[in-house]
């Protein structure tokens, strides 16, 4: 079961197409590796951090928007008018603080009558929150930590570099299964995964953390309440998966960065109050 911080299904959708699109090309190993390098060397993340990107941003787009258009003919839309209003307000307010000229200008935001803990935001500007994260979020900051998480995944284009990594991989992995024994080629797999999309994927969740702190503080979210929120998500979730075999930092990672972070939102949080942004979602 997917939960907050999830790629979110329509990740999922946007590395298979691309990826089949790619392998479909067969492109020589040394032309993905050329490309990789010359890549990974000029594109950066809102914090610095150099990515792979091999898709176009309007391509991202396209493929986020058609993603999100299937999981609505899929999932069954909240009736609750006081839900959606609640949710949208919160989201606009996390949204008004986006500055980025290449981030999407307008934002779709719906409430999926679904009972797990889970949000999510694909690139063209969709974003989608469950009705079962309002029982883990218990006031508008809360799930205000959960948007701006999501939100800043798109502003970073993890999707872009999530499904570019699997392209990648993809490719490699058929070139190996050509060329090497079918037991190292397992071997290779996992290593792949373990090494390389796993520890990625932890990655951007800290990444989307810490970008998410930065809206809503700005917004007029108070940032002291995300480390609840992610306290919250952690007694819902039960147990867990050890911290190396997860798409997610530990909770004591998660906690220790957060209130690192949290100092220095603070007078970014209490300016944006003084100027009377201090939404009033309910």
């Amino acid at each position: 079961m997917p939960t907050a911080g999830d790629p979110g299904p329509g990740v999922e959708r946007l590395a298979a197409s691309a990826t089949h699109a790619l392998r479909s090309r067969r492109p020589p190993v040394t032309l993905v590796i050329a490309t990789l390098v010359l890549v990974a060397g000029c594109a950066t993340s809102p914090l610095g951090r150099r990515q792979l990107r091999l898709m176009s941003g309007n391509d991202v787009a396209r493929m986020g928007a058609s993603a999100f258009q299937d999981i609505k003919q899929e999932t069954p839309q909240s009736t609750d008018t006081s839900q959606q209003r609640y949710v949208r307000c919160v989201a606009a307010a996390i949204t008004g603080q986006v500055t980025d000229p290449e981030a999407p200008r307008q934002w779709e935001v719906v409430v999926f009558k679904d009972d797990s803990a889970n949000a999510f935001a694909l690139p063209g500007g969709k974003i989608g929150v469950n009705t079962g994260i309002l029982k883990v979020a218990k006031n508008q900051d809360q799930l205000a930590t959960v948007i701006g998480h999501e939100v800043a995944h798109v502003l970073a284009q993890h999707a872009n570099e999530r499904v570019s990594q699997q392209m990648l991989t993809g490719v490699l992995m058929d070139v190996a299964g050509q060329t090497m024994d079918p037991t190292l080629v397992a071997a290779l797999g996992m290593g792949a995964e373990v090494g390389v999309l796993l520890p990625f994927s932890r990655t951007q969740e800290s990444e989307a953390d810490l970008l998410g702190l930065d809206l809503m503080a700005g917004a007029g979210f108070d940032p002291r309440e995300s480390t609840k929120f992610w306290q919250n998500m952690a007694s819902a979730g039960g147990g867990g998966t050890p911290e190396f075999l997860s798409t997610h930092p530990s909770d004591q990672t998660r906690t220790a960065d957060l209130q690192k972070r949290i100092a220095q939102e603070m007078p970014v949080y209490e300016q944006a109050v003084a100027a009377g942004r201090r939404p009033k979602c309910g």
